[in-house]
């Protein structure tokens, strides 16, 4: 067989090689090569055990935010049962005062509901740090001018003490009501959480920064993945 045969059937062996290597690759060791989301907050060693590759390694136990009861634009009460089995990218937001940082979160959070308004597996939620005075009754014109529907995109309001605990203690965000010359003021972290159907914190994204909500972007996307890979590990063969 001439040199230039030897070649062409070479190149023809290689061609038709590469699809089956790359569908080896990410069906067969995708489950080895996939790196989950990281998980925020304190940690404990838990006494139950997963093999991996033969060996047994400990169970981790990560912080799960509390159960509450909020209240949303159309007066419905939430809790955890309200969202079980979603992803929930949530935000801080208040209604009064001219506030860039709360008006660029709220387009980027509409940008998000454009990209995710038919996706069932995805919530958008916004807690107010100013439960005083966004009531439901302050709450519904205001959803409605950011075209934010409840069942999708909730924007909740509370018990102040249960507020600011469910932030500070469970979000580990710092946010408190300060007066400067008599006049009342909000301090805290503008960023979004993202919260997976477990109740657990895997990312935080400033929430005036581009290149961290196109991040959060992507991270939603993996963390679909990665409930959808654990239902599918859950069902029966």
């Amino acid at each position: 067989m001439k040199l230039a045969s030897i070649k062409k059937v070479l190149i023809l062996v290689a061609i038709l090689a590469v699809p089956g290597f790359l569908y080896y690759e990410l069906v067969h060791q995708g489950k080895n090569r996939y790196k989950p989301l990281p998980f925020f907050g304190p940690k404990a060693v838990a006494s139950t055990y997963h093999t991996f590759h033969g060996k047994k390694i400990p169970d981790t136990i990560y912080h799960k935010l509390p159960d509450f009861r909020f209240v949303n634009q159309e007066a419905d009460t939430l809790s955890w049962r309200s969202f079980r089995g979603r992803i929930i990218v949530l935000n801080l937001f208040y209604t009064k005062g001219n506030n860039y940082a709360v008006q660029f979160a709220n387009k980027a959070m509409g940008a998000y509901l454009q990209s995710y308004g038919t996706n069932n597996m995805i919530r958008l939620a916004g807690l107010s740090i100013d439960p005083v005075t966004d009531r439901p009754s302050e709450l519904k014109p205001y959803a409605a001018k950011l075209g934010a529907k409840a069942g999708k995109w909730d924007l909740m309001t509370g018990d102040s003490t249960a507020v600011y605990n469910w932030i500070n203690e469970g979000l580990f965000i710092d946010a408190h009501q300060d007066f400067d010359k008599g006049e009342r003021k909000f301090i805290y972290s503008n960023l979004f959480v993202l919260l997976d159907p477990q109740h657990r914190i895997r990312g935080y994204y400033d929430a005036t920064n581009q290149e961290a909500l196109s991040k959060l972007n992507d991270e939603v996307k993996v963390l679909v993945a990665e409930e959808l890979r654990a239902r599918r590990a859950k069902e029966p063969v």
